[in-house]
């Protein structure tokens, strides 16, 4: 292989929610908040927001052990939160989930022009994701019908250790051909823990601010806000991202040409993941 071709990124690991779908990931936060409702536990949205990109169970689990969460618990159940709770949690949120991301699995505006444009250029795509195979699997037809068809689709119940974990990460490179070439693989994540499964595989990272979990805004409240409010939330977001590992951060899937553009020149330099 060339010296030239060692500068070129040539998969991409995309995460659904907040990234490619779902602008403002806001599927899960309303099933969040009306899941423990249910059980007469009041929870907000930005505390539903603090796990966000962990598999669904540990993103319970995680809820369930927060001290104004866990205090109402103790109080109405007479012990504490417990891993039986969060399994049955889980049960209940799926299929709430489920029709939540139904409701909101268009693709963000610009991600179907890049992937289209990318996959024209060679570049392989996979994707991973925290949600459930049960809840996603409706979510994979629906895209596949719009002309997505990824080489993977690794759900965090797909693999015996899910996000930050690297396995679901390995299984896309493997799946994109690109096995012990984690340097030329980007993962593309609004989250944490799901930038954090791309670094811990060896892969350079890309954080999606705008139209993510760090965001939280829709898109309607994102273009009626002032520049100045943009540029505010902005500048949130991306130090979010960037503490997260983010080697790059961009607004949205749209502008990921871009950011393989300054990771290739970064790779140039001699710089690694």
């Amino acid at each position: 292989m060339s010296t030239e071709q060692n500068h070129k990124i040539k998969g991409i690991v995309l995460d659904w929610a907040g990234t490619i779908v779902d602008f403002g990931s806001l599927a899960p936060m309303g099933a969040f908040v009306q899941l423990f409702a249910r059980h007469h536990v009041e929870i907000t949205i930005t505390q539903a927001r603090v796990p966000m990109g962990l598999p669904k169970l540990d993103h319970i689990a995680a809820l369930g052990q927060m001290p104004t969460i866990a205090a109402q618990w103790q109080a109405l159940k007479g012990r504490p939160f417990n891993d039986a709770d969060a399994q049955q949690l889980l049960s209940e949120f799926e299929p709430m989930s489920a029709q939540a991301a139904l409701d909101r699995c268009h693709f963000i505006p610009g991600f179907m022009s890049a992937y289209h444009t990318l996959q024209s250029q060679g570049m392989a795509f996979a994707t991973t994701t925290g949600y459930t195979r049960k809840i996603m699997t409706p979510l994979i037809e629906i895209a596949r019908a719009q002309g997505f068809r990824p080489a993977l689709v690794v759900c965090c119940d797909d693999v015996a250790r899910s996000r930050p974990d690297p396995m679901g990460m390995q299984a896309c490179l493997q799946a994109m051909g690109l096995q012990g070439q984690a340097m030329q693989v980007i993962k593309v994540d609004d989250t944490a823990p799901g930038l954090a499964e791309g670094l811990a595989a060896g892969c350079w990272t890309v954080g999606v601010a705008i139209s993510g979990n760090a965001l939280g805004w829709t898109q309607e409240t994102w273009l009626q806000a002032s520049e100045q409010d943009q540029a505010h939330a902005r500048t949130s977001a991306n130090a979010q991202l960037l503490a997260a590992g983010a080697h790059e951060v961009i607004d949205s899937v749209a502008d990921l040409s871009q950011a393989i553009a300054r990771i290739e020149q970064r790779i140039a330099l001699g710089e690694t993941p």
